[in-house]
């Protein structure tokens, strides 16, 4: 039987709408048979991923989605096949969580500076044991206060870069996390690369560096790509010596364009990630 893999996906333990056990099930009624479940910042759903993918025959291939700036813009680096037990990156993640606590705190008193009360309490009971915040529990709570109507009017009005109640944040160092993730035993893949908006020198200055610094991968097809991305991410793989993954990045059902394991083939000619596990 032919692999079908998706390695890039979010559960409830970030900012998915599924549990681990039920992104598990819909990756099977998806014909994934190999799924990373990489969730930001933290390894927390991994435990319940794997009881779920034994029970039904899913390889699960442990991952996480980490929150780095290089050059004051945030960029997101996946690591696959690691170990969650490792102490350097439980100490990386634990770095990134603290970081992430001190933005929440902030955007949240930037909204009570436009008279919205009570978006702190309502996060962090939200996200509840995770304790892992993102924006989109802010644009939830926006929602459930009748402040806008839907998530993306949250992010156009209030969260989005340049909006009231958005912050700028400096998340970890790319060689640290890239150094996290090879000490436990992972390998390290830039998220969509296409979403960053660099121009192809940028690009490629990135990619010297993350290279230079230990990293191996370049997701290659991810959800929502059109051909000449495709194009464009095989060439950097290519011109860097990376290997290339491909991911939906699901996060929720209702979004049918990132669905798992709705991805186009990888191109011939290029080493897929999951030969460097």
């Amino acid at each position: 039987m032919l692999e079908k893999y998706d390695l890039h996906s979010h559960s409830t333990a970030s900012d998915g709408s599924l549990s681990p056990t039920d992104l598990i099930i819909r990756a099977q009624q998806q014909q994934v048979t190999a799924l990373a479940l990489t969730d930001h910042d933290t390894t927390v759903g991994l435990a319940e991923a794997q009881q779920a993918a034994e029970a039904v025959n899913i390889k699960l291939i442990n991952g996480i989605e980490l929150s780095v700036t290089w050059n004051k813009q945030c960029f997101h680096i996946v690591g696959l096949n690691i170990d969650p037990e490792n102490i350097a990156l439980k100490a990386g993640i634990k770095q990134i969580q603290t970081i992430r606590y001190e933005r929440v705190a902030k955007i949240a008193a930037l909204l009570e500076k436009k008279r919205i009360f009570g978006a702190y309490e309502a996060v962090v009971a939200a996200a509840g044991e995770t304790g892992m915040i993102t924006r989109s529990h802010f644009a939830d709570f926006l929602v459930a206060q009748h402040h806008v109507d839907t998530e993306q009017e949250a992010f156009d009005r209030y969260l989005g870069q340049g909006k009231p109640a958005y912050t700028s944040t400096t998340w970890a160092e790319l060689s640290d996390a890239v150094s996290w993730i090879n000490q436990a035993g992972g390998v390290a893949v830039v998220a969509h690369p296409m979403r960053y908006n660099l121009t192809a020198s940028w690009m490629k200055r990135f990619l010297t560096v993350f290279k230079e610094v230990g990293g191996a991968g370049i997701e290659v097809i991810t959800g929502r790509i059109n051909p000449d991305e495709v194009r464009r991410s095989l060439n950097y793989a290519k011109q860097f010596d990376l290997a290339a993954s491909q991911g939906s990045d699901f996060h929720n059902p209702k979004n049918v364009w990132l669905e798992l394991g709705r991805l186009a083939p990888l191109p011939d000619g290029i080493k897929p990630i999951w030969e460097l596990f």
